[in-house]
């Protein structure tokens, strides 16, 4: 029997193949709870919920939103656009036909 080697992300419960990864996983979502609470601790009207999807959201993108930020704005549109166009593409393979037609 082989063992495989997997590491375990303790904030969210993730398993990845490689340490690596893990390690990736993990900052990501630390800076998503940092984005969250300085969110959350500046804009009262926001909901917890939305905090933290904001969070999540800029976490997930922060090398494109870094980018951004040092005058290249237009990456931020150009990352929206290639992530709309990766989920309709994607959607439209996952159809399988109930019937054949011809």
């Amino acid at each position: 029997m082989a063992v495989i080697a997997v590491w375990k992300c303790d904030r969210d419960g993730s398993m990845f193949d490689d340490k690596k990864d893990a390690e990736a996983h993990d900052k990501m979502l630390e800076l998503a709870a940092n984005i969250t609470y300085v969110i959350e601790k500046n804009i009262q009207s926001v909901s917890e919920e939305d905090c933290e999807a904001i969070g999540l959201l800029l976490a997930k993108h922060s090398d494109v939103l870094a980018k951004a930020c040092k005058g290249k704005p237009e990456l931020l549109l150009e990352e929206v656009n290639a992530t709309e166009n990766k989920e309709t593409n994607n959607t439209d393979n996952n159809v399988t036909p109930m019937t054949q037609t011809g």
